[in-house]
């Protein structure tokens, strides 16, 4: 089966290397394409040296899904899959993915295994339940889909920072597509590294809870469905933080403002994502998608 592997890169100069090293010893036949956007630490340079890669795409843009995008858009494989900057895929990947591609998934996913310290970690298959509707999550610097597949999902949303992959996995649960989880799909990361564009602090925490107010109403509506599940998950989110008021670590006011935040995002989430069902009643429900846009490159790079 021939592969696309897209790479998404923001100043990864440090960890990139690696991430490519595993890939030509693993994926030796590989059409390797790095999305980079854009870097201030030589990442470009390092790239169009590495023999590894066929494509090197300079975007002006740091959205991680306009990178991805831009990737499939140039990709000719039959199966296209996204990789994170500072992932090393290990020596079972490839037959893992393949295998189960070739009996019938439509997308395959596995363990992040982490380095910290000098222990590493593993996450496992992360699931929820919407309705009626399964949802399988997974790590969009380790997933690997179909062509036909990813194109019916016209890539990731653009319109979303954080949180896109797990918005595809409810979509993907909405057109019936199967995400198989292989533990021998296996990738090991390296410990993240601070990229210096946002403060994990205020850009993530508003970010994510509006991305969680987004995906569920262009996916559900405004039902009952997507009430009860974001209200299940701000309770949830301000038990956790009770513990730390109770503890005296947090104060009582930065718990309200905190509470006051989330609900404020989600419902901003909520008036964007109905406005996205509107703009798209297909399954798919990607208005801001793959085909949305053809001006992503500045420049490209081929070694």
């Amino acid at each position: 089966m021939d592969i696309s592997v897209v790479i998404t890169a923001l100043n990864g100069r440090a960890t990139l290397s690696a991430t490519l090293d595993s890939i030509a010893e693993h994926l030796p036949d590989a059409e390797v394409i790095v999305a980079n956007g854009p870097s201030a630490d030589g990442t470009s340079g390092l790239v169009c040296d590495h023999a590894a890669v066929d494509r090197l795409l300079e975007l002006s843009d740091r959205n991680p899904n306009v990178a991805r995008n831009a990737g499939l858009a140039v990709a000719s494989g039959a199966a296209v899959a996204f990789i994170g900057q500072g992932t090393q895929i290990k020596a079972d990947w490839r037959s893992t993915v393949t295998a189960a591609l070739r009996s019938g998934a439509d997308a395959v996913t596995g363990p992040i295994h982490r380095e910290l310290g000098g222990d590493v970690t593993t996450e496992t298959v992360e699931e929820t339940t919407v309705g009626s509707r399964e949802v399988r999550y997974f790590d969009p610097g380790n997933v690997i889909f179909t062509r036909e597949t990813i194109e019916a999902l016209d890539g990731f949303d653009e319109r979303l920072q954080v949180g896109s992959a797990r918005d595809t996995a409810h979509r993907m649960a909405g057109m019936d597509q199967t995400l198989s989880w292989e533990p021998k799909a296996a990738v090991l990361r390296a410990r993240p590294r601070p990229s210096g564009h946002v403060d994990p602090q205020t850009s993530i925490h508003a970010q994510g809870y509006r991305a969680r107010g987004y995906r569920m109403a262009k996916n559900y509506g405004p039902g009952w469905q997507t009430v009860n599940h974001l209200v299940r998950e701000i309770v949830g989110d301000g038990l956790a933080e009770t513990g730390a008021v109770l503890a005296g670590s947090t104060p009582p006011s930065v718990w309200a403002g905190k509470g006051r935040a989330a609900i404020t995002q989600v419902l901003a989430g909520v008036k964007d994502g109905l406005i996205a069902r509107v703009s798209d009643r297909s399954p798919k429900r990607n208005p801001h998608g793959l085909s949305a846009r053809r001006d992503r490159p500045v420049s490209t790079c081929e070694p």
